[in-house]
């Protein structure tokens, strides 16, 4: 009871390179397949970071535009500052020139008066 293993009639050369070939086209569709999902990824990846890029570019733009607004409001109150301030001294020499008697006795009382105060 002896059974021989029968050989096919195809050499077994032609088999091994039969077979080769399967294993070489089973990596290629296993490298294409896994290329693609690579790029779909990466196409994906990359359009986060596209829309990332513009919404810090948007907020940016908007930081900087609150930034002049704020710049500009600064600098309308310091010139408005300014320039009551420059009506006050006006106005106070306006005062020293039509009444020095009173000027004079006013910066007195006033200097006696800070300087019991910084005494104490």
């Amino acid at each position: 009871m002896n059974k021989q293993v029968q050989t096919p009639e195809q050499p077994v050369g032609d088999r091994i390179d039969e077979r080769a070939e399967r294993v070489k086209q089973a990596t290629s569709h296993a490298v294409a397949s896994t290329k693609d999902k690579v790029d779909h990824v990466a196409d994906r990846v990359e359009e986060g970071l596209h829309h990332a890029t513009d919404k810090t570019a948007e907020a940016a733009h908007r930081a900087a535009d609150k930034a002049a607004e704020v710049s500009e409001r600064s600098r309308a109150a310091y010139e408005q500052t300014r320039e009551r301030a420059d009506e006050w001294l006006e106005q106070a020499r306006d005062y020293v020139r039509e009444k020095p008697v009173q000027a004079v006795a006013i910066a007195l009382g006033a200097g006696w008066l800070l300087g019991r105060i910084l005494r104490r």
